[in-house]
């Protein structure tokens, strides 16, 4: 368990901050900002679990919360810190109770027959900003990968994040239920 006593320390004001295994980077760097959308997409989740009273949707929701907390922890420990085997890794494990997730909340579902504009109800909208900005931690992550080398990223950390932002996008579609709002390609100029 962690203890946190003190919230301010004073160790980033100068634009630094460490690193699960001590280092110090600037907080500018794509390591900080991958965990940072990390972070953002988890407070977004925190919006979902406000409007969800389902309780198998509401132990899903708190599952991923938990499992961004460990993404968080794996994205700010460097793969050089594993010489010890100690740091926190997303496993497959994680990425096949997403699709499991994904697979039953897709069941009962009408298939698709255009794309989906984001919105239909409050929940659903806020399902899609969480796709959104899931998709945008998957590209900070992918950047981070390119950045340090694709050794610096757990693969399955990857594949998490790919598959959260589709179960992101299947729960929106649940949500929005028969108020589901469908793209019609060229309906501004139409109109």
């Amino acid at each position: 368990m962690v203890r946190i006593d003190k919230i301010y320390t004073r160790g980033g004001d100068g634009g630094m901050t460490s690193l699960g295994d001590g280092t110090r980077v600037s907080k500018s760097c794509s390591r900080i900002a991958a965990y940072g959308d990390v972070d953002e997409l988890n407070a977004v989740l925190g919006m979902c679990l406000d409007q969800v009273s389902d309780a198998s949707e509401r132990a899903l929701l708190i599952d991923v919360q938990h499992e961004l907390f460990d993404l968080g922890a794996d994205l700010c420990t460097p793969p050089a810190a594993d010489s010890d085997k100690k740091a926190l890794r997303i496993g497959a494990e994680a990425v096949k109770r997403l699709e499991a997730a994904i697979d039953s909340a897709n069941e009962n579902l009408a298939p698709l027959l255009s794309f989906i504009l984001p919105g239909g109800t409050p929940l659903a909208s806020v399902y899609h900003l969480g796709r959104t900005v899931c998709r945008r931690a998957e590209r900070g992550m992918q950047r981070l990968a390119e950045d340090e080398g694709h050794e610096a990223v757990n693969p399955s950390a990857l594949e998490y994040v790919n598959r959260l932002s589709d179960l992101l996008f299947v729960l929106a579609r649940r949500a929005a239920g028969q108020d589901e709002v469908l793209w019609k390609p060229g309906h501004a100029a139409s109109t």
